[in-house]
């Protein structure tokens, strides 16, 4: 397989800068490939680069690892870049959490659906549009693979503001086959599904066991009646309401359902806990680049003793992410089966709208991520999801084109939202608090 430049944007990341790397060094068919980490936090990236470079050399992949702050240094000659950033992300989260909630609007998370998701939006769309740009100019050819939420919304913008190829990345089918394996007792390594919607809100069509392709909905159905009814009950209440299953998590589908918080209730995200894995994870990362703590090495790639001896929890594996099985699937022309992209929807879904960016399988070669058609889905889910995609049109274009009135038109469209005077109310502050982040609104 020939050679190729992937550039990480947001690589100081303590998730997502990690996952990536880990991807590309367990992949052997990069070898002689340029991987480019960046990040507009210097020192961060610093130590990113040494952890990087730690862990290629200990899996001897061959890989050339560079490292800059300036994206427009990173770009030419790129043919795959991979997005993950946030402004504050924790930080201005709990003021998009905490605000709708002051005014009486109950939502369930507050990242990507409801005034917490039209927020996020207004603060990430501009920033991710210009990067989109920067590729367009710099690296027409390649393909921005986005891992940044909104999902749904930043890839509309995307879609409807530059020419870029672009897909939409999550790993919450991966979540899907986990709940379902725990329902059932299969194996969620067993299991294999065609599922369709939006981000954070697709629904199995179909859903088997990769070893033997039996059907899995009619197990799913008998085990749902009789499992420990605290365990995903918001999903699990939709299965039975409309006859399929989403995914992938209660708090996640619920941001865009008027009726969540009754089942999942008004704690929010656990930023506590998340704090504390990232500062844990960071000072590992931070160990591993200074040559204080060994690389972790993957089962079955050697090292000494006391290597081989830490917790497989600290071992290298695969992030489970698309983004590496795409530009393997790429390089290689191998027509592989992706099990979730989000992308322009254009037929793919037959009713929902041309223009949304919708979530399906895609096949995946030398000619690029061409999505499967999926057919309609049943009338229920397609109501819902349809409300979801014209909430998303009126955001994308309140964000690009600092509307307050749009903004204000998408939250009234919202069912999370059930009072005009809450919404005013929310929206006036929240764009009072984050205006150092809204340039765009700034007349």
């Amino acid at each position: 397989m020939r050679s190729t430049k992937i550039v990480l944007i947001g690589a100081a990341s303590a998730s997502f800068g990690p996952a990536m790397i880990a991807d590309a060094v367990l992949s052997p068919e990069l070898r002689g490939s340029t991987l480019c980490l960046v990040d507009i936090d210097g020192e961060r990236l610093e130590v990113m680069a040494a952890f990087a470079r730690r862990v290629n050399e200990a899996l001897g992949t061959g890989l050339r690892i560079e490292h800059t702050t300036d994206r427009t240094r990173a770009l030419p000659g790129a043919e795959f870049v991979i997005t993950s950033i946030a402004v504050r992300r924790d930080e201005l989260w709990k003021l998009d959490f905490q605000i709708p909630l002051k005014h009486g609007i109950k939502q369930v998370l507050g990242e990507n659906g409801g005034p917490g998701g039209l927020s996020h939006s207004l603060r990430n769309i501009p920033i991710v549009l210009d990067i989109a740009r920067d590729v367009e100019r710099l690296a027409p050819g390649a393909l921005l693979m986005n891992f940044t939420n909104p999902e749904s919304r930043i890839c509309l913008a995307i879609s409807r503001y530059t020419r870029v190829r672009f897909v939409g990345l999550c790993h919450g089918i991966g979540m899907g086959y986990d709940s379902i394996g725990r329902i059932t007792g299969i194996p969620s390594e067993d299991l294999i599904g065609t599922a369709a919607g939006l981000n954070h809100f697709a629904w199995f069509l179909d859903i088997r066991r990769r070893s033997t392709g039996e059907d899995v909905y009619s197990l799913l159905r008998a085990a749902d009646a009789t499992y420990d009814p605290g365990f995903y009950p918001l999903t699990r209440r939709m299965f039975r309401l409309y006859g399929l299953y989403p995914h992938p998590s209660d708090d996640h589908i619920g941001e865009y359902l008027s009726f969540a918080w009754e089942t999942c209730g008004l704690h929010g995200y656990n930023f506590a806990r998340a704090d504390e894995w990232r500062e844990k994870s960071w000072a590992r990362i931070a160990r591993i680049a200074r040559g204080e703590e060994a690389v972790p090495l993957p089962e079955g790639a050697g090292g000494s003793g006391e290597e081989r001896l830490q917790e497989d929890r600290l071992r290298l594996r695969r992030s489970g992410e698309f983004a590496f099985p795409i530009i393997l699937a790429t390089l290689g022309n191998r027509q592989e089966f992706i099990e979730a992209v989000n992308i322009r929807n254009d037929g793919l879904i037959d009713n929902v709208p041309s223009w949304a960016v919708v979530e399906v399988p895609a096949v995946v070669g030398a000619d690029g991520v061409k999505g499967v058609h999926v057919g309609a889905l049943p009338a229920g889910i397609a109501a819902l999801v349809n409300t979801q995609a014209h909430v998303q049109d009126l955001v994308v274009e309140a964000a690009v084109h600092g509307s307050r009135e749009l903004a204000l038109q998408a939250l009234l469209a919202d069912p999370v939202v059930q009072s005009a005077e809450a919404a005013e109310k929310t929206l006036d502050e929240l764009l009072h608090v984050h205006m150092p982040y809204l340039p765009q609104f700034k007349h």
